[in-house]
């Protein structure tokens, strides 16, 4: 207890007003949302150009349509089908918490080409532009955990320990921390790396694999100090759910950088 660093108390609710809450959960998604669409409208006038900013701005609501169904449903199926099987009516209950990033992929996935088809885009091409601009989100949802002191780490002796305030009395890895950084600003680096690379764009599906491998990979690690959900626990081969539901990303996105082939045309 003594060598634990203190957690920074910090109120879930940013501000209130009677019964309106604004939380920082929220605002993560809310500002996730807004700096993707903002930079996103940037990266598809990259050349080759795969969209209008007209289009990205339209897009914005079929995605978010896919992060809120897509990781509603996934939290539903993944997490907890048998409560919610005996409970149908929760799975309305949003407010309650309870989001799986693996559902929200498959939402946003369904949406781009879904969108794609709809508009008469390449779907790989926009995916690529899309996916490089998902990590700001990403880090945004696992700061508001830390701050809301949820999906902690497991209990770890080393100096820079917490004590969360839902935890229990042993320190613990502020694994939200770790994700933040290798789900958030390691894999968004990377990404901008990839995709401001001529090269690197005329391989249709490069980037949007480079997100879905980096993704996986970087997930599987965290879960190393991450506590696996109590309802869960550990699963096969001592794995957790968030490690087992990585590795197919991990595959899908490895599969999708390796058929990746240039354009023919040039581009600059």
């Amino acid at each position: 207890m003594l060598l634990a660093i203190p957690f920074p108390i910090i109120d879930p609710v940013l501000v209130q007003i009677g019964p309106l809450a604004i939380r920082w959960y929220a605002l993560a998604y809310i500002a996730g949302i807004l700096g993707g669409w903002w930079l996103a409208r940037r990266l598809v006038a990259l050349r080759p150009e795969v969209a209008t900013r007209q289009q990205i701005d339209d897009f914005v609501t079929w995605t978010t349509l896919g992060i809120i169904i897509g990781g509603r449903l996934g939290y539903v199926l993944f997490y907890r089908p048998g409560h919610y099987l005996s409970n149908p009516l929760d799975i309305l209950k949003v407010w309650e918490g309870g989001m799986s990033f693996h559902g929200g992929a498959l939402g946003v996935i369904v949406a781009i080409f879904l969108f794609c088809r709809q508009e008469k885009l390449d779907a790989l091409a926009f995916g690529d532009r899309v996916t490089a601009v998902v990590p700001i989100g990403l880090c945004l949802g696992r700061l508001a955990n830390f701050i809301n002191s949820e999906l902690w780490g497991r209990v770890s002796d080393v100096p820079w320990a917490m004590v969360f305030p839902t935890g229990g009395p042993e320190p613990r890895h502020p694994s939200q921390l770790y994700q933040a950084g290798m789900e958030g600003v390691l894999l968004f680096i990377l990404l901008q790396v990839l995709v401001h690379n001529p090269a690197i764009r005329a391989r249709r599906g490069f980037v949007a694999g480079a997100f879905l491998a980096g993704y996986g990979v970087a997930r599987f690690i965290g879960e190393f100090f991450r506590q696996p959900d109590a309802f869960l626990g550990f699963l096969f081969a001592g794995a957790t759910m968030g490690q087992l539901l990585s590795v197919p990303m991990i595959l899908a996105g490895a599969w999708l950088m390796l058929r990746a082939k240039p354009r023919q045309e040039a581009v600059a």
